[in-house]
């Protein structure tokens, strides 16, 4: 037996969705913004894109959090980040408690995991780096609640129109479609019974391979919301690919890589850099 035959070789396949980029929630106040995803979380404002006060780019790792100012969005299920360290993230989080009085902004500490609820109620779980292996910063996951019987109809969704692995899980407590977006990133959709607020117009970016072959099924049924660009185009409806019948809807920036902005580098801060415990050669974020 030859060492390849030791190996899953197909385990390590990633799909044509290669890195869900950014999560856009637009939110009324830079100011408190700043101080729940900069101070508290401990990411990175972009310190080369400036928006002025109308809108605010945060790293977070390789993915981003775009911030534009607008009426409060809110993200239909939760967003899961990875932080260095839940200690550390505790303390900010202590910290900036006061300064968001008023707003609903809350933390709770859980077994592997710190549970945070955004100024504007937006749900956002945070885990260490052991949580997910490889990954030590940045937006592992994000759920987005379906009505029951859609996780099915989503992964087929995905697995023929962008060619991404998609599985149909159980949990004992509910189904969803898990949705590869990337070597270590995922879309969740789980099926729920309980009332779904109406869709309020939050958006990811994803970059594909095959930029074409997803456009030609989705503008052929008429589901591209914008042509951006040769390099960008949106939809925003996850249908049936047989009956087309919706069964989703979260809008997504589909970009190629031949976007300009493909594989930039996004530069993060090691976030347990204080001034009253600075220590030259530590302002940088470096994986351990």
């Amino acid at each position: 037996m030859s060492e390849a035959a030791r190996f899953d070789r197909f385990s390590e396949n990633v799909g044509n969705v290669l890195n869900m980029e950014h999560i856009n929630l637009t939110v009324p106040d830079q100011q408190i913004a700043a101080l729940f995803y900069v101070t508290g979380l401990g990411f990175t404002r972009d310190p080369y894109m400036d928006f002025g006060t109308f809108n605010m780019w945060v790293n977070a790792g390789e993915q981003q959090f775009h911030l534009p100012k607008s009426t409060a969005q809110r993200w239909r299920g939760h967003i899961a980040v990875v932080v260095p360290s839940l200690e550390d993230l505790g303390r900010r989080l202590t910290f900036v408690t006061k300064l968001l009085a008023g707003t609903d902004f809350a933390w709770q500490e859980h077994d592997d995991h710190i549970r945070v609820t955004c100024p504007w109620g937006n749900a956002i779980r945070a885990f260490g780096p052991e949580r997910f292996p490889g990954r030590e910063l940045g937006i592992a996951y994000a759920e987005v609640l379906v009505r029951p019987g859609a996780a099915a109809g989503i992964a087929r969704f995905y697995e023929q129109v962008f060619a991404t692995p998609a599985i149909v899980a159980e949990d004992g407590d509910a189904t969803r479609a898990e949705v590869s977006m990337g070597f270590d990133q995922r879309l969740l959709y789980r099926e729920t019974d309980d009332d779904i607020p109406a869709y309020d117009g939050h958006h990811i970016a994803i970059y594909v391979a095959d930029f074409g072959a997803a456009h030609q099924f989705l503008a052929g049924r008429g589901l591209v919301t914008e042509e951006s660009d040769q390099h960008q185009y949106r939809f925003q409806q996850v249908v049936d690919v047989d009956t087309g019948a919706p069964l989703a809807e979260l809008e997504h920036e589909v970009r190629s890589l031949r976007h300009p902005m493909f594989k930039r580098h996004l530069v993060n801060r090691n976030p347990a850099q204080t001034f009253f415990k600075y220590r030259e050669g530590r302002d940088a974020f470096y994986p351990q």
